[in-house]
C-alpha cells in the first residue's frame, strides 16, 4: 500500500486515488472486517465498511419496477415561447 494511507485507531483513512488504484486489495480487507474513510482533497467523503444486517434489510426491501415504459410514452410539451429566448434570459442572469 502507499505511504499516503494514514492509520487511525480502528479505521484507515485513504485518499480516493488509493481506493481507485488498489480496489481489489481494499475490498479484500473490507471483506475481512476492516473499515476505511475515503478522502477527497483531505476531506472525508465516504466510509467503506462491510454492510450491517440493517443495511442488508433495506436492500431486500427495495423492489424492481413493476412496469417498464419506453421514452416514447412521454408526451411532448409545446413551449409558450422560443427556447432561445429562455436560454438568453438565463444567460443574462449570470452577467
Amino acid at each position: 500500500m502507499n505511504a499516503a494511507i494514514v492509520r487511525s485507531s480502528a479505521v484507515e483513512r485513504i485518499p480516493h486515488r488509493e481506493l481507485r488504484n488498489n480496489s481489489a486489495e481494499i475490498l479484500r480487507r473490507v471483506a475481512a472486517g476492516e473499515s476505511f474513510e475515503i478522502t477527497n482533497h483531505g476531506e472525508v467523503v465516504a466510509i467503506l465498511r462491510q454492510p450491517s444486517a440493517d443495511d442488508l434489510w433495506h436492500a431486500e426491501m427495495a423492489r424492481p419496477a413493476t412496469r417498464s415504459r419506453g421514452w416514447n410514452t412521454i408526451r411532448p410539451v409545446k413551449a409558450k415561447r422560443p427556447m432561445q429566448d429562455v436560454l438568453d434570459e438565463l444567460r443574462e442572469d449570470r452577467l
